[in-house]
This record gives structure tokens, C-alpha cells and sequence, in this order.
């Protein structure tokens, strides 16, 4: 399976990307946040596609630039690999990163977009869920501007990659709201920021535009849709 959207492709992890792989995996700014510890050598980061990487629905994020895989983003759907006790049936788990020269440039939304899609369409969840461990701000965020609300947080989450324990917060996005959001940036206001009712938009959007936006949420939601 391959998912494409402007910027990326998202396709199966490969031997030969061990290289690119080690290259943004190594820094120890990307992996111990997310819960796992930097790659060592080129022959750790093959090792690690061929046992982890090469699960079913893990993806590279690659740059359709320059062909090179930047990143990871793969949907967990087993009850082995979910983290929340609290998902049901036909509900998964997204977990992504990026290499640090690509932050905040909008690539890893941009993907999670495209999984969103592919895991409600494709794979009829109900709900897809995510996860950030606290002071991981960088996720929280785009798990926000993706759609997702907060849920709840667990403590003393064992990281086992890490041998020690962390604060997890969880976060959800149901297929409602996937489909309200996806109308919505659809529609007539393509510069708001559109988010669920728990979520605060934009800080520089004005109130009208908010309002605005609001008002078209409400109608949705009431079944006024045209």
C-alpha cells in the first residue's frame, strides 16, 4: 500500500532506506521523546526495519523531493501494540516522527491527514487514536491542529525501550468529527483553522472568522447540511 499527498509519499519501510533512516534516527532529540533510543549505526537502523518497521501499516514518510525517507507514521490496530486501555473494537493507534531538519514545516500533519483518511475510509475505524508523553509539546501540537481532542492521561506508563516510566496523554478523534472537519476545510473557508468543540482555533484568526466557522460547525452538526 502506498498513500501520497503534495509533498509526501507514504509506502512501505525498505532495507535500503537504513541510510536515510540512521541519518535522522540517530539524533537524540527525536527518538527518546517519542519513547524509543537513538539508532547507533546503519546496521541498528536496518535491523530495526526489518523487526519493527516492516509491521503491517507502518509507513516512511518520504519527500517526493528527494525520495528519501524522513520520518515513520504507522496505524496499530492489534491489542498487543495499543497503549490506551481504554480504545474499543475498530478503534487504532497513529504514531509518527520526523527528522528535526523538517520540523515545523507542516510535512507530519500533512501525513497524519492522510492516514486519518486512509484508516476511516479504507479501514473503517470508528476512531483513531494518539498518544504524547509529557513535555512533548511538538506532538501535542500537531495532534491538535490534526483534529484531535484531549482524552485522559495514564501515569507510570512503562516506556520499555527506555526502561522507565512516563506520563502518557491520549488523545482521539472520532469518525464524526473526522467527517465534519473534512467538510469543512472542504468548504468556503479555506484560511480558518477549523477544530472540534474542545479545541481553540487559530490564535490569529479573527472572532468573526471563528464565528463564522462555528456557526457552519452547528449546522453541520444539526443535520442542515446543503
Amino acid at each position: 500500500m502506498e498513500l501520497q499527498t503534495e509533498r509526501l509519499i507514504l509506502r512501505p519501510w525498505r532495507e535500503g532506506d537504513a541510510e536515510a533512516l540512521y541519518k535522522y534516527a540517530q539524533n537524540p532529540n527525536v527518538g527518546p521523546i517519542a519513547g524509543w533510543p537513538p539508532h547507533t549505526s546503519i546496521e541498528n537502523s536496518r535491523e530495526i526495519i526489518v523487526t519493527v518497521l516492516s509491521a503491517p501499516e507502518n509507513y516512511a514518510v518520504v519527500l517526493k523531493g528527494t525520495a528519501e525517507a524522513i520520518g515513520s507514521i504507522g496505524i496499530m490496530t492489534s491489542r498487543s501494540e495499543i497503549h490506551s486501555a481504554k480504545m474499543a473494537d475498530n478503534e487504532c493507534e497513529i504514531g509518527f516522527w520526523i527528522g528535526e531538519p523538517f520540523w515545523g514545516q507542516g510535512l507530519i500533519p500533512e501525513a497524519v491527514n492522510e492516514v486519518l483518511r486512509y484508516a476511516f475510509e479504507n479501514l473503517r475505524q470508528t476512531a483513531v487514536w494518539c498518544g504524547y508523553f509529557d513535555g512533548n509539546e511538538k506532538s501535542k501540537r500537531v495532534q491538535e491542529k490534526c483534529g484531535f481532542t484531549y482524552s485522559h492521561t495514564e501515569h507510570n506508563k512503562p516506556a520499555p525501550l527506555m526502561n522507565d516510566f512516563r506520563t502518557e496523554h491520549f488523545t482521539k478523534i472520532t469518525l464524526d468529527d473526522w467527517r465534519l472537519l473534512d467538510h469543512l476545510r472542504a468548504a468556503s473557508y479555506p484560511s480558518l483553522t477549523i477544530c472540534t468543540k474542545s479545541q481553540l482555533c487559530d490564535k490569529n484568526v479573527s472572532k468573526q472568522r471563528i464565528q463564522c466557522g462555528q456557526r457552519e460547525s452547528s449546522r453541520l452538526r444539526n443535520g442542515k447540511e446543503t
